[in-house]
């Protein structure tokens, strides 16, 4: 096990997106292993929102802004001067870019242009990790997993914005920070593709879990539109922790920077529908409907990772099944239905997992 209490005690670490569902998560993490946090954000964007169940704003400073705001945002690096920046701001639900797309572009690709600038302008950075998604490849509807040298692409504009985002950090590393040339500028850059994360907090609009706990709450069946897409499904603490892993390695050691996929093994990959049913198993009373969409948006029906890069560079194990990952994920929501202490249910989760 990595010790991510030692490592990360007393550290400066600027957050991006960490008001958000999987920042959210990452703020806690930092938080019980004692970073010095700044975080830079939008306001939370659904109501309720895991931020605010977990008082984020007392986990960190919290900077509400927009990414792409270069002078607000170099701004907060300067006076922040962060050894860490984990850059997890974007806009991240495929179905919204449909509707926003020059929005959706702006945020993921400019606002990653921008956070790379101000790393580049900032000397106390020494190592940046761009969290992208499994959707940037080029879907061809392979049935093996795709590796982290296969082409960039993506259908629609979400997926196809977090491939230029790969792109613009490529373009970074190559020009200002070369690892050939790391005596010089010491910092470390990598880019890490995460599957479908599922988790307690989450409350987006057009996500399996979201929807699956709103219609549940309200006592009606849950309305699923796709049910025999594959997607490499994982709790949020499997790519969390692989992100602060990196983040930790390369600091020290820039042979770690490079580009890592990170899923549960293709195996283990499940089509929405056995998603659904384990929610059903362990949420009392869910029900399902399958109202399938022949006019609805193009989404990609097969998308597994290959993990072997993460297995062997990181030594990263799934740690959790499917089964695992919805069973945690109930019991984060009806432990907040409850009206429990949620940073404390966060907290006790992320210890679970961490034995």
């Amino acid at each position: 096990m990595f010790d991510y209490a030692s490592f990360y005690k007393g550290k400066r670490v600027l957050l991006t997106g960490h008001t958000g569902f999987k920042g959210s998560w990452m703020l806690a993490a930092l938080h019980k292993f004692g970073a010095k946090v700044l975080g830079y954000s939008l306001a939370p964007n659904t109501t309720p929102s895991m931020f605010e169940k977990i008082g984020g704003d007392k986990l960190c400073t919290s900077i509400i802004g927009d990414i792409s705001d270069y002078d607000k945002l170099l701004k907060a690096f300067t006076d922040f001067q962060p050894e860490i920046v984990i850059h997890m701001a974007a806009q991240p639900i495929v179905l919204e870019s449909y509707k926003a797309p020059v929005w959706t572009y702006q945020t993921n690709v400019m606002g990653t242009v921008n956070v790379l600038e101000a790393v580049r302008h900032t000397k106390s950075v020494r190592s940046f990790v761009n969290v992208t998604t499994d959707k940037v490849y080029e879907n061809l509807s392979l049935t093996r997993g795709y590796v982290e040298t296969d082409a960039l692409g993506g259908y629609d504009p979400y997926s196809n914005s977090k491939a230029c985002s790969e792109l613009v950090t490529k373009a970074y590393r190559s020009s200002f920070f070369n690892p050939e040339k790391f005596a010089e500028h010491g910092v470390s850059i990598s880019t890490c593709r995460a599957g479908n994360v599922l988790g307690g907090g989450d409350w987006a609009d057009n996500r399996l879990i979201p929807d699956c706990v709103r219609y549940s709450l309200k006592g009606e069946p849950i309305i699923i539109r796709n049910p025999k897409a594959v997607r490499p499904w994982e709790h949020v603490m499997e790519p969390v922790f692989q992100y602060l892993k990196l983040a930790a390695l390369q600091y020290n050691n820039v042979s770690y920077a490079g580009h890592y996929n990170i899923g549960p093994e293709v195996s283990h990959c499940k089509p929405v529908l056995d998603i659904l049913q384990l929610f059903v198993k362990y949420f009392p009373g869910a029900t399902y409907e399958i109202h399938e969409n022949p006019n609805a948006p193009h989404e990609a029906s097969l998308l597994m990772l290959n993990i072997d890069k993460s297995k062997e560079v990181l030594g990263f194990r799934p740690r959790y099944s499917a089964d695992d990952t919805i069973r945690v994920s109930v019991e984060w929501y009806t432990a907040d239905a409850r009206g429990e202490d949620m940073l404390a249910v966060t907290l006790r989760q992320i210890e679970d997992f961490l034995q």
